[in-house]
């Protein structure tokens, strides 16, 4: 018998994190500033007017420097709010103080949220992933949650998963009907197009 998706999945998420395991606080800093400067580089990132990213938290690609420079340049920057079925609301960006600590050691807008929706009028969505293949189906963390965003906003602007080096595939990443692909990856040595 086969080793199924959801099984193959845990074992590739298992290795990955293992290997963000070993980045330092050092490491960590000097990419978040690389990777900024790459995906403020991007042209569907120069021309738009609201991003939706997120507070990157342990080891995941530091987002901080890059929500930083989007605000400050006047986009409106849009972040995620978990809700209790794993779906997420947004809320805008408003500083650093306007940061509160949430579930899952996660950080998140104050005020008042905007509802599921909020997110299809972002001209960029920036998500997280452990990994990214060459055809754009990525690896999270398992919840779902950017799935479910990824596919209400099929069609309709820009996607790009946030990676560390490396972590752009040969190998096709396990994926379920779910799953729905991103259009690029961006790390801090540059921009993969995919699809």
């Amino acid at each position: 018998m086969g080793v199924s998706v959801k099984e193959s999945k845990r074992a590739l998420r298992s290795r990955l994190l293992q290997g963000r395991a070993g980045l330092d606080a050092t490491a960590l800093s000097s990419a978040a500033a690389a990777l900024r400067d790459v995906v403020l580089a991007l042209p569907e990132v120069t021309a738009a007017r609201r991003v939706a990213c997120y507070v990157s938290v342990g080891r995941e690609p530091g987002t901080g420097p890059l929500i930083e420079a989007l605000s400050d340049t006047g986009v409106d920057v849009l972040l995620p709010i978990l809700l209790p079925d794993g779906d997420l609301d947004w809320g805008v960006y408003r500083g650093p103080r306007a940061l509160v600590a949430a579930a899952r050691g996660l950080l998140e807008p104050d005020g008042v949220p905007l509802g599921p929706s909020a997110v299809l009028d972002a001209d960029v969505i920036l998500v997280p992933g452990l990994a990214v293949d060459r055809h754009g189906f990525r690896l999270g963390r398992g919840g779902g949650s950017y799935d479910r965003v990824l596919a209400r906003r099929l069609g309709r602007g820009f996607s790009c998963a946030l990676l560390h080096d490396g972590e752009v595939l040969d190998i096709p990443v396990p994926r379920e009907p779910h799953d729905v692909p991103v259009d690029a990856a961006a790390s801090p040595s540059g921009v993969r197009r995919l699809r």
